[in-house]
C-alpha cells in the first residue's frame, strides 16, 4: 500500500577530497618555493660609524669577523685565536700582500680588535684595513 508519501533516501554526505588535495599540495610547494636555505652562517655585526668610511674600498677576500662577545671567524666561518693564527700564516706564506679586512661590531671591545691586528701584523701581513659604516 502507498499512502501517497515517498520516503525519500537521504543522502550521505560527501567531502570532496581531490580539490582539497589539490590545494593543500599547492600550498606545500608554495612553501618550498619560497623557503631560503642557506649554506653559511653568518655573525651578526653592526660596524662603527667613521666619518672617513668608504675612502678605502677593499677589494681582498681574506674577511675576519669580531663578534660582540670576541668570538672570531675567517671569511665566514668560526675560529679561535690559535686557528686564526695557523690560517693567517698560510695566507701569509702565499701573498703576504693579501689585504685583509677586520670587520668589528661597535659593541667589541678594543682588546679583541687588536688581538686580530696583533696576529696578523705578527705573521707578517702588509695590507690589514678595517671596515666601518658612514
Amino acid at each position: 500500500m502507498s499512502n501517497g508519501l515517498r520516503t525519500q533516501r537521504k543522502r550521505r554526505p560527501e567531502l570532496p577530497l581531490v580539490p582539497l588535495i589539490d590545494v593543500l599540495v599547492m600550498l606545500v610547494l608554495f612553501a618550498f618555493v619560497t623557503m631560503r636555505f642557506s649554506a653559511n652562517r653568518t655573525i651578526n655585526i653592526t660596524v662603527p660609524q667613521m666619518q672617513t668610511a668608504g675612502t678605502n674600498q677593499f677589494s681582498g677576500k681574506v674577511e675576519i669577523g669580531v663578534d660582540k662577545t670576541g668570538g672570531f671567524s675567517l671569511n665566514g666561518r668560526p675560529a679561535t685565536e690559535a686557528e686564526l693564527e695557523s690560517l693567517l700564516r698560510e695566507i701569509q706564506k702565499v701573498n703576504r700582500d693579501t689585504p685583509v679586512l677586520i670587520r668589528a661590531d661597535e659593541a667589541t671591545q678594543f682588546k679583541e680588535v687588536t688581538v686580530v691586528w696583533n696576529l696578523c701584523r705578527k705573521v707578517g701581513l702588509n695590507k690589514v684595513v678595517m671596515q666601518a659604516r658612514k
